[in-house]
C-alpha cells in the first residue's frame, strides 16, 4: 500500500475522499489527513508519503503555498489538487509547482482512479527494475523500452500502432518488425497483455464496477473488454474478482 497525506478542510469531504481512495480505488492507504496546509507541513517534517492529495483553498495556509513549501522539501513527490474552483489562473499556478494532475469536484471517480493508477505504476517502476534488456544494438533497445514504457504508462488511451510508432519517430510497419524481431512478441499483443494486467489489478485491488474498468484499461465498449478478457486470461472479469484461477473455463 501507498501512502497518502490527504489535506482538505472540510471533513465530510476529506472522510469521502479517503472512502474512496481507500475501498474504491485500492492500492493506497490514507496515512494522515490535515485540515490545512500548516498541518500538512508539520507532518511533512517528520514523514514523507508517497502521494499528497490536496484542495486549494483552505484557512491558514492554502493549497498553492503549501505546494511551493513541499517542492523545497520533495522536488518529485506526486501531488494531485483536487478543488471546487476552475479558474484556470489556479491550475496554471498548480501546474508551476509540477503538480501530477488537476481534479475539480465533484470528483469523477473514473479520473480519480486512472490519475492514482498512473502515480502507482509509476512508484512502481522506481521499486522495481525495468523488463529485461532485448537482443540487439543499443539504439533498438533504447527504441523498446521506451515503446514498452509508453505503452504501460497509456494502457487507458490510444495505443494504435500509427500512435505509439509516432513517439518513437518510426515509421509503423518498421517499429512492427522491430518490436517483434527484439521481443518475440507483435506489439498489439503485447498491448493487450498489459491492458488485461492492468485490469486484473484493477478487479483484485478495487471495487471499481467492470465497466468502469474497461475505460481504464482502453475499452470503451464493456462488451468487447469482457470478450477479451476471457479470451485472455480463460474467465470473465466477474470470475476473476472472486478468486478463481488463471486458465480455468468459467
Amino acid at each position: 500500500m501507498y501512502k497518502v497525506l490527504l489535506v482538505e478542510d472540510e471533513q465530510v469531504i476529506r472522510e469521502g475522499l479517503k472512502t474512496l481512495i481507500e475501498k474504491v480505488i485500492g492500492g493506497f492507504t490514507v496515512a494522515a489527513e490535515a485540515a490545512d496546509g500548516n498541518e500538512a507541513l508539520h507532518y511533512l517534517r517528520t514523514e514523507m508519503p508517497d502521494l499528497i492529495v490536496t484542495d486549494i483553498r483552505m484557512r491558514e495556509v492554502d493549497g498553492l503555498a503549501m505546494i511551493a513549501k513541499v517542492r523545497e522539501m520533495y522536488e518529485d513527490l506526486p501531488i494531485v489538487i483536487i478543488s471546487g474552483y476552475g479558474d484556470f489562473q489556479y491550475a496554471q499556478k498548480a501546474l508551476k509547482h509540477k503538480v501530477t494532475d488537476y481534479l475539480l469536484k465533484p470528483i469523477d471517480r473514473i479520473e480519480l482512479a486512472g490519475t492514482l493508477e498512473k502515480i502507482r505504476q509509476s512508484l512502481e517502476r522506481k521499486k522495481q527494475p525495468r523488463d529485461p534488456a532485448p537482443s540487439g544494438g543499443g539504439e533498438e533497445r533504447q527504441i523498446i523500452r521506451k515503446v514498452k514504457a509508453y505503452i504501460q504508462d497509456h494502457t487507458d488511451g490510444d495505443l494504435r500502432l500509427q500512435t505509439v510508432a509516432e513517439v518513437v519517430h518510426l515509421h509503423p510497419i518498421y517499429l512492427s518488425q522491430l518490436f517483434k524481431t527484439e521481443t518475440g512478441e507483435n506489439i498489439s499483443d503485447y498491448v493487450t497483455r498489459m491492458r488485461m494486467n492492468r485490469a486484473k489489478q484493477l478487479l483484485r485491488q478495487t471495487s471499481l464496477k467492470v465497466y468502469d474498468i474497461s475505460r481504464l484499461v482502453g475499452y470503451q465498449s464493456p462488451k468487447h473488454f469482457m470478450i477479451v478478457f476471457k479470451k485472455e486470461v480463460g474467465m470473465t472479469p466477474g470470475s476473476y474478482r472472486e478468486g478463481g484461477e488463471e486458465g480455468e473455463d468459467l
